[in-house]
């Protein structure tokens, strides 16, 4: 464990602290965009260290922690809690994840026009 002023991989990191269940979950959510460093994208590789924001998107909402201890190797959930400061906002509540439209099991693949009233209803 290292503390102080060093600095760590970023996808060491955050498995270490808890984010992800596997530092190669890590890795690859840095490599696809869904990890950044102090607003930029990062790769697996990119120091981190004492005072940087880690945003981490996944499952559905973002993560905003500060780095407050930097830490390379797995720890207990106490330990690791003492390593960050969460910044996120609260979930959403149940009632808005719940009223998402699902289709029916064995209706097959959307129409090209039904794909398009998804994506219009996920914002894209």
């Amino acid at each position: 464990m290292t503390t102080g002023t060093d600095t760590v991989r970023v996808d060491s990191w955050t498995w270490a602290v808890r984010l992800f269940k596997t530092r190669s979950a890590a890795a690859a959510a840095c490599r696809s965009g869904h990890v950044r460093v102090n607003g930029s994208t990062a790769k697996p590789a990119q120091p981190v260290r004492a005072g940087d924001e880690v945003r981490v998107r996944g499952a559905g909402h973002e993560r905003i922690v500060e780095v407050t201890k930097t830490i390379s190797k797995r720890v207990g959930p106490a330990i690791a809690a003492e390593c960050l400061v969460d910044h996120s906002p609260p979930p959403p509540p149940t009632e808005i994840q719940m009223a998402a439209p699902r289709r029916d099991r064995g209706a097959g693949r959307p129409t090209k026009r039904e794909r398009r009233e998804i994506d219009q209803l996920r914002g894209r």
